[in-house]
C-alpha cells in the first residue's frame, strides 16, 4: 500500500489531494496547524476515509513532532501544501510569510533529506514567483516576485534547487494555475461569488476585474500532482494549467448568468490590490508530454459543480467566516 504524508491537509488543495489519494487506495497521514474545519470544506470527508489519519501540528512550532511522525510512519511520499498563501495580506506582516514559507520550510527540508526511506518530496509552489508576465511561460521563466508572499515562495524554491544539486534530494516542484472546485475556502473568487449571490450580498471586484487568469479544476490538479509524485523526474518543475484564459470580470459575469443575476446589482468595483500581477499564464506542455496528463474538466462544468456544492451545503457555508483570517 502506498503511504503518503500530506502537510497542509486542511487546505483546499491538500484536502482535495487527500481525497484523490484515498480513491487510489493510498494510506494518507494528514498534518495541519488547525483543527479540521466543517465537513463541507474537507473533500476527503465526502467518501470513505478510514485510511486517513489526521494530526494537528504546526510547522512553525512542532517541527520535532512532525519529524518524529514522519520517521514513525515512513511514508513513501511527502506532499507539502503548507504555506502562508495570501498575497495582499503578506504586505502587512511579511515576517510571518518568511518564517513559514522560508525558514520553517527549509528546516523541514533539511530533515527530510536525511530520510532514506523517502521516495520523493513534492513541493507545491506557485506561479506568483514569476511576477507579472506576458504569454504562456515555461518552467524556466526567470523569477521576478512582486509581493512578500511571492518572494518568500521563490526563496524556498531556490533553496530546494540547491538541495537537489548538493544532496540529490528527490524533490519535484509543482506550480498550478488558479485552482477551484467544490470545497474551496470561501474567500476565493469562485465560491465567494456564488455564495454572496445566493445570499444577496455584493462582491468587491478589485481593479474592475481586468486581470486575467487560467482556472483549473482541483480534480485535474490532483491527478497531475499524483502523476508528478509517482513518475516525475527529480529536480524538475511542472506547470499544471489549462490553456483557457479568462478575465476576473468575465468569470464573475459567467457566474451571474448561471445564477440568473444581474452583474451590476451584484458587484462593487474597488481599487486594485498592491502588487497584484495583471497576468500569469502557464505553459503545461512538459506535464502533458512527459506524464501523459491532460485537463478533463471545463470551466463551465467546474463552475456548475461549485454551484451544486454551495447549494448542497448552503446552510453550513452561510454561517462560516467568508473573509481570510490571518494565522501567524
Amino acid at each position: 500500500m502506498t503511504k503518503i504524508l500530506v502537510i497542509g491537509s486542511n487546505s483546499f488543495s491538500g484536502a482535495s489531494y487527500c481525497q484523490f489519494a484515498l480513491s487510489k487506495g493510498a494510506w494518507v497521514t494528514g498534518i495541519s496547524r488547525s483543527e479540521e474545519p466543517v465537513n463541507a470544506l474537507l473533500p476527503y470527508k465526502w467518501g470513505d476515509h478510514h485510511q486517513f489519519d489526521f494530526h494537528r501540528l504546526d510547522l512553525n512550532h512542532d517541527l520535532p513532532l512532525i519529524v518524529g511522525l514522519i520517521n514513525s510512519v515512513k511514508p513513501d511520499y511527502v506532499v507539502n501544501f503548507a504555506a502562508q498563501s495570501m498575497v495582499a495580506e503578506s504586505w502587512l506582516n511579511p515576517e510571518h510569510w518568511y518564517m513559514t514559507n522560508v525558514v520553517s520550510s527549509i528546516k523541514l527540508h533539511n530533515e527530510l533529506r536525511k530520510m532514506n526511506f523517502l521516495k520523493r518530496y513534492v513541493h507545491i509552489s506557485t506561479p506568483e514567483v514569476y511576477g507579472n508576465c506576458s504569454g504562456f511561460v515555461k518552467e524556466d521563466y526567470p523569477f521576478n516576485p512582486s509581493t512578500p508572499y511571492a518572494a518568500s515562495r521563490a526563496a524556498a524554491d531556490l533553496s530546494l534547487r540547491t538541495f537537489f544539486q548538493g544532496y540529490q534530494f528527490p524533490v519535484v516542484t509543482t506550480r498550478a494555475a488558479n485552482v477551484y472546485g467544490p470545497g474551496q475556502q470561501l474567500y476565493r473568487i469562485i465560491p465567494r461569488t456564488i455564495l454572496f449571490m445566493l445570499m444577496n450580498k455584493k462582491i468587491q471586484l478589485h481593479g474592475g476585474g481586468l486581470s486575467t487568469r487560467s482556472f483549473i479544476h482541483i480534480r485535474d490538479v490532483s491527478d497531475a500532482t499524483w502523476r508528478i509524485m509517482v513518475n516525475g523526474i527529480n529536480g524538475s518543475v511542472y506547470h499544471i494549467s489549462t490553456n483557457e484564459v479568462i478575465s476576473i470580470r468575465s468569470l464573475v459575469e459567467k457566474i451571474c448568468q448561471k445564477l440568473d443575476r444581474n452583474f451590476g446589482d451584484c458587484v462593487e468595483v474597488v481599487g486594485e490590490r498592491l502588487g497584484k500581477d495583471s497576468a500569469y499564464h502557464l505553459d503545461s506542455t512538459k506535464l502533458r508530454e512527459e506524464l501523459d496528463w491532460q485537463d478533463q474538466v471545463t470551466l463551465d462544468q467546474g463552475i456548475d459543480e461549485s454551484i451544486m456544492w454551495v447549494r448542497k451545503y448552503f446552510d453550513v457555508l452561510a454561517l462560516q467566516e467568508h473573509d481570510y483570517i490571518h494565522k501567524p
